[in-house]
């Protein structure tokens, strides 16, 4: 690499801990913080672009936004502390009881697509516009970390822990639309406070923890069209959104049987069409929601629900 990155000169320099972890000399000084800031808003103007008002509203302002971020993304991550040759390593030597262990390192823009990375630890890690891509990365630990403008097409985040992770700008298709045949699965995933922007659309989010997360529209900055929490057609049947900030979110047609919704701030979220049966909205705020079309047999707590539509029925 052109600037003589130590971790490349000496990949011999990796070391494990008694206790597992893996040890990578770190070139990053103060400036990590601020890259970290710097990306973490990176991810969350691209998520604009995915929505239909981003579209509709500024598609060839969101269309250069989105050349921008391609062109930068595919630059070689310099502040990386490790190679993908690095983590194949750590991940041979690591055993069930003693997991490789990447915690609070740098992987930005880090190719770990196709490798089987369930178990590992990533807590607090910078997986910055990270290639994980067919990944397995069941039951991982992602507590804190930032995956901002990371690739999980096709990724298997079953049982992972992202709990106060920033999961902003989310890369999950090949192109400006969802579909099926890259859509990464979020089965019993747990996002409990994490700063959550992303496409979900038809997405697999069974029994997922957004307990406490950060989903709501952030209105400022909003030039190139609305971000948003978008979970149209999602399965989340059994999900946990109590406490969660979910301004303006959608929810077109989901499937919310059983979720949970009490305590969430649901300004002006969009459930139209959406399958509520048994879900448990107790103490929520709907004041603006969109429950149009939206089924809601058996759900729970309607009568404390403030701001719901008169119309509908409270029991």
């Amino acid at each position: 690499m052109g600037r003589g990155h130590p971790l490349t000169r000496n990949r011999s320099a990796i070391s494990t801990s008694p206790q597992g972890e893996v040890n990578f000399p770190s070139p990053r000084g103060e400036g990590g913080a601020r890259r970290r800031r710097r990306r973490e808003g990176e991810g969350a103007r691209a998520a604009r672009c995915g929505s239909p008002a981003g579209r509709s509203g500024m598609a060839f302002g969101c269309r250069i936004l989105l050349a921008v971020l391609f062109a930068a993304l595919a630059a070689p991550g310099w502040g990386a502390d490790l190679t993908r040759d690095q983590v194949v390593a750590a991940l041979a030597r690591a055993t069930p009881a003693v997991p490789a262990d990447f915690s609070g390192k740098s992987l930005e823009k880090v190719d770990l697509s196709r490798l089987d990375l369930s178990g590992a630890k990533f807590a607090g890690a910078d997986l910055f516009a990270a290639k994980l891509e067919d990944s397995n990365l069941t039951g991982a630990d992602l507590t804190g970390a930032n995956l901002g403008l990371a690739w999980v097409i096709r990724a298997n985040f079953t049982g992972a822990d992202l709990s106060r992770a920033n999961v902003q700008g989310l890369v999950v298709a090949s192109g400006l639309q969802t579909n099926a045949a890259e859509a990464p699965v979020f089965l019993r995933t747990k996002f409990a406070g994490a700063r959550v922007i992303a496409r979900f659309g038809g997405f697999d989010l069974r029994g997922a923890d957004f307990t406490g997360a950060r989903l709501a529209v952030d209105m400022r900055n909003q030039s190139m069209g609305i971000l948003r929490a978008d979970f149209s057609g999602a399965r989340l049947e059994g999900a946990s959104f109590a406490g969660a900030d979910l301004g303006r979110a959608w929810f077109r047609f989901a499937k919310l049987q059983g979720a949970r919704f009490t305590g969430a701030n649901l300004l002006h979220v969009d459930f139209s069409g959406a399958d509520l049966t048994g879900a448990d909205l107790t103490g929520a705020d709907a004041t603006g929601a969109d429950f149009g079309g939206a089924v809601l047999a058996g759900a729970v707590g309607l009568d404390t629900v403030k701001g719901l539509d008169p119309a509908i029925p409270r029991r």
